[in-house]
């Protein structure tokens, strides 16, 4: 699959089914993040990658009622940083840009491997914090929910996500995000 494939097809779907995960899925995604550019290559991202069914229970109650369809997945993981990982120059501090570019890595592997790797906010992070041990002064930036895209899920959605899960949602035009000079 070419990049520009991936991108295309990946979708934050909510309609998923398990999947079986293998400590090699769990080093591929990771490996494929930790290809990403880092301000002087400090890689500030942290994972954890839950899989024990135990500790993806206890991260159930920490979702958001919103996030209910996440109760179908088989793999979450958390993703953290801290400013002190990373380049601070003046007022720029790079930790969550880097992380950020090392999380679309990941989800674009997932894409490729015709999985669904959906970050979410919707969660209580200091709870979330205290059960998978992540440190205090971590800033916990998301969860990624991982499944695979399931059609007969799309009917148990909510109405609004139901919507959302059979069309594309609207992207803003080139000139609302975009300018030359």
């Amino acid at each position: 699959m070419k990049v520009r494939e991936a991108i295309e097809r990946r979708r934050a779907y909510r309609a998923i089914e398990p999947i079986e995960v293998t400590d090699e899925l769990i080093k591929d995604l990771a490996y494929h993040a930790s290809l990403a550019p880092s301000c002087y290559n400090n890689q500030p991202w942290r994972f954890v990658f839950v899989k024990n069914r135990e500790k993806i229970g206890e991260l159930y109650d920490a979702l958001s009622s919103g996030n209910s369809w996440a109760k179908k997945s088989s793999l979450i993981i958390a993703v953290y940083s801290e400013k002190d990982y990373d380049c601070i120059i003046g007022e720029r501090e790079y930790y969550l840009f880097d992380t950020g570019m090392a999380v679309a890595f990941m989800i674009l592997r997932a894409t490729e491997l015709d999985l669904v790797a959906h970050p979410i906010a919707g969660y209580d992070s200091e709870m979330v914090k205290r059960i998978l041990e992540i440190p205090e002064n971590a800033i916990l930036i998301t969860l990624i929910v991982v499944g695979k895209h399931s059609d007969e899920a799309v009917s148990k959605l909510p109405t609004r996500q139901r919507e959302v899960e059979l069309k594309r949602p609207p992207r803003k035009s080139f000139e609302e995000f975009a300018k030359v000079v």
